[in-house]
């Protein structure tokens, strides 16, 4: 499909656009609000900032990302990976870390967007992915141990020191706590499917924790004060940026802009498969970028693009773009209609929340296909990004997944296969050339593979021995691929037989692997006259030409 500006996709969105239509957007809207309120109070605080800010980003996010996103049925905001990424960040540097690397990994994401290089994002291989998101999932879950128990342990640099340290310090768990987080997970995994659809669980399990903590007055952390304004105190400002310490951000940059890019773009790839309306990515991407640069100015944290809430607004009927509009007014609203009861809301039941978003997070299908098919190499770049998500850093983890998958990769495809065989009359015969005998030096090799840097070795050891040959013909039909080590390597092989008074010769070239011998020098090398459509017609031809190996000129003719 062509690429679409965003004036185009509002005049696809909105032609013949009808109050029918705008019923079915704010019901959506509504919905999705219900979902992405408790979410959005999480998230906010899994992040090391506070519920507010969730809640601001999920405003801003609505508004700025949904009016400028690539497709209708994006929702962004606050989510649990980018959360596990932020905690860190306000663990090493405090939440000007959050903004600042906000601010720049929204300005990358522009560039990017621009500069339409957003198909670039799909070349991380699948596994990592999974790998990684499996890895943040047990991030968000470590993380929220503390609340689910009601304990305040040491902070730590990593997920798995924090899970060390529960192993190694006995803490004393606040059973009222313990009791709030069981009714959400319980309310979360045993509420109807069917009833999700019309009010979240979720939703559903704050409510009843929140009410029964209300009544009791049980002695756990709440929430707090949630200010009234979209501008909230703490907040990113010119003049609180560390210009003299931008080095120390340019990791957490990448990893944001990674993050945020991923799994904007994976969120597309699901709605454009429920709905059948693409994704413009390079959109999308411009629209991430403006939102996350907007967003630290007014104290949010990182946002992207919601798989679950986007899904909820497809599947409750969303048209336009206005469904994301509508849920960030919906979160508005509730920020100054709500208050004094999401001020009460237990850090214990938005923990529930957290940890069954962490498990329902992994890619279940992805994992259970890699494993059952034991594909192996497969298994082992998953088990090593998410092992290297919760023990190092999380742009280590993205490196060394990447490269692992790479590495294999390329191991993979750096097998050329190379056939070496004699002429055969007969199937010559059998095609309708006729001849009265027939040279043993002329051979015949049948490559199929690319031929480049990584399978020069293997080339160079096909042809070691040359000895007696009149005529070596390269049939390069599966050959789609040559690069300058392997033209320098077929430089080589003719030099060989060259000296030796032999022949190279190439038959059923692709177009694009003759440009690149043309623009080594091959072409003009070795002659034009030795390059043929078939491999039949080489062979014809070097028999033609005679052998000086058995002094015979063998006459062939079409029969």
């Amino acid at each position: 499909m062509p690429r679409r500006s965003l004036v185009r996709l509002y005049q696809d969105e909105f032609t013949n656009y009808s109050p029918a239509k705008f019923q079915q957007d704010l019901l959506a809207g509504l919905t999705v609000a219900a979902v992405a309120l408790p979410l959005a109070l999480a998230f906010g605080v899994a992040s090391g900032a506070s519920a507010a800010a969730g809640m601001v980003t999920a405003i801003l996010a609505g508004f700025i990302m949904g009016l400028l996103g690539g497709a209708p049925y994006q929702i962004s905001g606050p989510t649990g990976a980018m959360s596990a990424v932020l905690i860190v960040l306000v663990t090493r540097y405090g939440l000007e870390g959050i903004w600042v690397a906000g601010l720049f990994s929204g300005f990358l994401l522009l560039m990017i967007g621009i500069m339409r290089l957003g198909r670039f994002i799909a070349f991380i291989p699948a596994p990592v992915i999974s790998g990684f998101t499996s890895g943040i999932a047990l991030i968000i879950f470590i993380g929220q141990i503390d609340n689910f128990f009601g304990v305040k342990t040491a902070a730590t640099e990593t997920a798995a020191q924090k899970f060390i340290g529960y192993l190694n310090t006995p803490f004393i768990p606040d059973w009222h706590a313990v009791v709030l987080a069981l009714i959400v997970i319980g309310s979360m995994l045993f509420w109807p499917a069917k009833w999700n659809a019309r009010f979240p669980a979720s939703l559903l399990g704050i409510i009843l924790a929140t009410l029964l903590n209300w009544i009791l007055s049980w002695p756990v952390s709440m929430i707090g004060v949630i200010p009234q304004t979209l501008f909230l105190e703490q907040r990113l400002t010119l003049a609180n940026i560390p210009w003299e310490n931008l080095s120390d951000f340019i990791a957490p940059t990448l990893t944001i802009t990674a993050l945020g890019a991923v799994e904007s773009l994976l969120c597309g790839a699901v709605g454009s498969n429920m709905t059948g309306v693409r994704l413009q990515a390079n959109q999308e991407l411009i629209a991430q970028g403006i939102g996350n640069m907007v967003i630290p100015f007014f104290g949010g944290v990182p946002a992207t693009a919601a798989i679950a809430r986007s899904s909820v607004g497809i599947k409750s009927g969303g048209q336009t773009r206005l469904v994301s509009v509508i849920h960030a007014v919906g979160i508005l609203l509730s920020m100054f209609l709500l208050t004094a009861f999401m001020e009460r809301i237990p850090l214990a039941a938005l923990a529930g929340v957290l940890m069954v978003t962490a498990v329902r997070m992994n890619e279940w299908d992805a994992i259970k296909f890699i494993f059952g098919k034991r594909f192996k190499t497969d298994m082992i770049a998953f088990t090593i990004t998410m092992l290297a998500t919760i023990v190092l850093d999380l742009t280590q983890a993205i490196l060394i997944g990447s490269f692992l998958a790479g590495a294999v990769f390329l191991n993979k495809i750096a097998s050329i296969d190379i056939t070496v065989q004699d002429v055969d009359i007969k199937r010559l015969r059998e095609k309708g050339i006729e001849t009265d005998g027939h040279c043993r030096h002329v051979r015949v090799a049948f490559l199929t593979g690319p031929l480049f840097f990584a399978a020069t070795g293997q080339f160079n050891e096909a042809f070691s021995n040359l000895k007696e040959t009149h005529a070596l013909i390269l049939s390069m039909r599966g050959v789609s691929l040559i690069d300058t080590a392997g033209i320098e390597a077929i430089h080589r092989l003719h030099e060989r037989l060259h000296k030796q008074g032999g022949t190279l010769m190439f038959a059923g070239l692709h177009d694009n692997a003759k440009q690149m011998m043309e623009r080594g020098g091959l072409v003009e090398t070795i002659g034009e006259r030795n390059f043929f459509w078939s491999s039949d017609q080489a062979i014809v031809e070097a028999e033609r030409r005679g052998c000086k190996f058995c002094r015979t000129r063998h006459k062939f003719h079409a029969v």
